[in-house]
């Protein structure tokens, strides 16, 4: 460690790139245009190294902890230069982005002439094209997801491609929403380079550089540490998804973790090959979801930054569910396969550290999209559903909360019905859905919305079919269900991944899943 670094002055430079993270964060959320960014805060900023390692992430979405980085590396292969200014901007899954909703921005941070730290924003947008409103339907190629954009500058050297920028735009159902949150992220950018110039103007280059480096080492000490306080050996666990949105079936993720002093390879070597529908994840998730479990384990606040990831291999079979090769269907690989890997991942260490893992949480976000047209103009809407967390040692799982992958807010009642031609009828908690044991899962939540304008509708939900399992002999947590009470009062039952239409007066109803319970109340 660089002389110039001690114990005070690394907590202190922590702090300060966490913060240009989180001001980035503050600007998009108060700049945007729709409740998904604004309300419900779907979106992630950090700052990056001049290799374009991760130094700072504020407390956003944990399922862009390792795929932010994918991101910007990407960028940075596609140009041998860059140049004060510019802003690269990309979404394709294939090219170090999640699923197309979420669109990158990245930009370097040019000091006395030379590139020394990147700025990068992701936001989830509630429609960028594809087969069905929300731009996550029930596809089969990646081509139906909407717009894919490779890493290209929308800004070059300060000037804006506005032909990039209409494309863009041109291909969202509400293109004027698409304008205004890509225009927060723009600005996110500018505050997150302002205030790294600032630190270097205050602190000199190589102080606020060394920093950022003793800030990677030290997170990687830390995860070490981690690591090594599980009993070596190998570790496996099996669950499983309940289908693609084209069938249901069992689709099975298996994790086998190898702990071996400091260092651990989890390696998922027998999940199933890559399927038709869209619940194929990349690369980049898997490793986020796997690097957010070891993270859990530690009692002191690790800084998220590339230090992290190093002492942890992760190995995901080509052409499989969790590699799966272009031009494969990945929509909600990010949102539901991501949260399964999580429940796999968890299942094993539960193995190695008995009784310190808690039971499976609710495993879906519970993803709901709608979209139609209302007094002459398009309406588009996204969001995810909390629910129930596990039990664990310390205690009963949180009700009606979201959980692992998922870091998002609930979009406050008022807020949709101001803004959309729906009502919600009901919000409430699935009382006794969590599982029991010594300590109780938590409950998940109803929501009933209905509709005043007809519309289409596109579930990608989870956990309806395979419950969230229990651990120490706790039960499992209820399974969702998803079903819509038509005007006349007919009842149609909804699988976990649908799509359809509704008309005025229909109510789609979502129940999500409850936690698993903890340890047999009878033991």
């Amino acid at each position: 460690m660089n002389t110039s670094v001690d114990p005070i002055s690394l907590e202190v430079f922590k702090n300060l790139f966490a913060a240009v993270a989180e001001e980035m964060g503050v600007t998009l959320q108060r700049a945007s245009f729709s409740p998904n960014i604004r309300e419900r805060l779907d979106f992630s900023c950090a700052v990056f190294d001049a290799q374009a390692r991760m130094v700072a992430q504020a407390a956003h979405i944990p399922v862009h902890l390792g795929s932010m980085p994918a991101s910007v590396e990407s960028a940075l292969s596609e140009f041998e230069s860059l140049s004060a200014g510019d802003v690269i901007i990309l979404n394709d899954p294939y090219h170090g982005g999640t699923h197309l909703p979420d669109i990158t921005m990245v930009s370097p941070v040019f000091v006395d002439g030379e590139v020394r730290f990147f700025v990068a924003s992701r936001a989830h947008h509630a429609d960028v094209g594809g087969m069905s409103p929300g731009s996550l339907p029930l596809s089969t190629e990646l081509y139906q997801e909407g717009i894919i954009i490779p890493p290209i500058k929308l800004i070059d050297a300060g000037k804006r491609n506005t032909g990039v920028l209409g494309l863009i735009t041109a291909n969202s159902r509400a293109p004027e929403e698409r304008l205004g949150d890509l225009e927060a992220q723009l600005a996110s950018q500018r505050v997150g380079e302002k205030r790294l110039l600032a630190m270097v103007a205050e602190h000199g280059e190589a102080q606020v550089s060394d920093h950022a480096a003793a800030l990677l080492d030290y997170s990687r000490r830390m995860t070490e540490s981690v690591i090594a306080a599980i009993p070596d050996g190998e570790y496996t666990f099996e669950d499983a998804m309940e289908g693609d949105g084209q069938h249901e079936f069992r689709i099975p993720i298996k994790a086998t973790l190898r702990v071996s002093g400091s260092k651990l390879t989890v390696d998922f070597t027998g999940s199933a090959a890559q399927v038709a529908g869209n619940i194929n994840a990349v690369e980049a998730i898997v490793r986020s979801a796997t690097w957010y479990c070891i993270r859990l384990l530690a009692e002191d606040d690790v800084p998220v930054n590339h230090g992290c990831f190093a002492p942890v291999s992760v190995i995901t079979p080509p052409h499989s569910l969790l590699n799966p090769v272009f031009p494969a269907a990945v929509a909600v690989g990010n949102t539901e396969t991501g949260q399964r890997v999580v429940d796999t991942v968890l299942g094993a260490l539960a193995q190695a550290l008995p009784g310190h893992i808690p039971a499976a949480s609710q495993g879906s976000m519970n993803n709901f999209t709608f979209g139609g047209n209302h007094n002459g103009r398009a309406f588009v809407y996204y969001e995810t559903i909390a629910g129930g967390h596990g039990a664990g040692i310390l205690g009963d799982g949180l009700s009606g909360r979201h959980s692992h992958m998922t870091n998002t807010r609930n979009t406050p009642v008022e807020v949709l019905e101001y803004a959309l031609p729906v009502r919600v009828m009901e919000y409430a908690l699935r009382e006794t859905s969590g599982g029991k044991g010594e300590h109780h899962g938590g409950n998940g939540i109803k929501r009933v919305y209905e509709f005043l304008v007809p519309a289409t509708i596109t579930i990608n939900s989870e956990r309806r079919i395979y419950a969230p399992y229990g651990l120490e002999g706790g039960a499992a947590g209820e399974k969702g269900e998803n079903k819509i009470i038509r005007r006349d009062q007919s009842i149609q039952n909804a699988s976990g991944k649908f799509t359809g239409s509704v008309e005025a007066g229909d109510c789609v109803v979502l129940e999500t899943p409850g936690g698993g319970g903890w340890r047999s109340s009878k033991s």
